[in-house]
């Protein structure tokens, strides 16, 4: 007996409706998190202990010591044996030893200024929190001592002691004097902001080395972080430049601000659409957008006069500015 097809007629059941059928799951796509800005945050934040702050002292005491002998009995061998040829080495080490210590000098110089800075900021909140118009009066006075030498700030300074006498409170007054001075200082330091959230997002976007976008990340928002102490007259070197990284960094990892938070839902909404094309580029513009929330933080720190009311930049309209046309879903 021969097998054939068997035909199940099954007269009870429905035809199957194209518009009742389930939809087709979406490709799962990993939300960009921004992990290149989150490492360079904690590397920033990080503080080491104190058995290890005490090996890596004891360990550059010694390398000094070492190269310090090394040094002297080269020269004084060299001396011995060829006079002229050992004088000139020892002239180059002097003239070593004294551009050291000017960077040293320069130094402290730089962390002497940052400290003029936050004394500043400690003197305004006391006038503003007081109410107090001979305090303020005297913070605008410091003010202007701090500024005389800034020619980009000349017009400002005049309008603001034309006027300073003018003004009888308190809050009037520090108003003004953010309006005439602070005001073409915060313009450039959001350029600079706009300017490392985009070398940050080009670079973890475009360039997929391992860990290039975390070295990115670092050198671009520790450079970011000292231009913006420059333009606010912080003077930063690099001591100075790295412990303001590290201040900004502890409070923004402190306060949980290093991730995407309201402030970014429409950029990181941005990127995880761009990740459906690429991931990179999803994480590009999440790092770029974090970078412009550490620079916002940079320029609150180093800034004489805390912001006022609606004066304080968003981290969504620089991000905006910055990443335009850096990235679309056509390339």
């Amino acid at each position: 007996m021969s097998k054939g097809p068997i035909l199940i007629d099954l007269e009870d059941s429905p035809a199957p409706k194209v518009a009742e059928a389930a939809p087709v799951p979406d490709l799962m796509v990993e939300t960009p998190s921004g992990q290149a800005m989150q490492v360079a945050a904690k590397l920033g934040a990080g503080k080491p202990s104190r058995l290890a702050r005490l090996f890596w002292a004891l360990v550059a005491a010694f390398l000094g010591a070492a190269l310090s002998v090394a040094a002297w009995d080269f020269v004084t061998g060299l001396v011995v044996r060829f006079p002229l040829l050992g004088w000139a080495v020892t002239a180059i080490g002097a003239a070593a030893l004294v551009v050291a210590v000017l960077i040293i000098l320069k130094e402290l110089a730089g962390l002497a200024r940052l400290r003029r800075v936050d004394g500043l900021k400690a003197r305004v909140d006391a006038a503003v929190r007081a109410h107090d118009l001979t305090q303020a009066r005297g913070v605008v006075d410091d003010l202007l001592r701090f500024y005389r030498g800034r020619e980009d700030l000349a017009w400002g300074r005049d309008g603001l002691s034309k006027q300073r006498e003018e003004v009888l409170d308190a809050d009037a007054l520090i108003t003004l004097a953010e309006a005439e001075l602070m005001a073409p200082l915060d313009m450039a330091a959001q350029r600079e902001v706009e300017a490392a959230a985009r070398q940050v997002a080009a670079v973890t976007a475009l360039v997929p080395l391992a860990l290039a976008d975390v070295v990115a990340a670092l050198t671009s928002n520790v450079r970011m972080i000292r231009r913006i102490a420059e333009i606010y007259g912080g003077r930063s070197g690099t001591l100075g430049s790295w412990r303001l990284f590290r201040a900004v960094m502890t409070h923004l990892v402190a306060t949980g601000a290093v991730a995407a938070g309201e402030d970014l839902i429409g950029t990181v909404a941005g990127g995880g659409a761009l990740a459906k094309l690429s991931r990179r580029f999803g994480e590009g513009i999440v790092n770029g957008a974090l970078t412009a929330r550490v620079g916002v933080a940079a320029m609150e720190v180093c800034r004489p006069l805390p912001f006022g009311a609606g004066r304080r930049p968003s981290v969504a309209g620089l991000v905006k500015r910055a990443l335009t046309g850096l990235f679309n879903k056509e390339s």
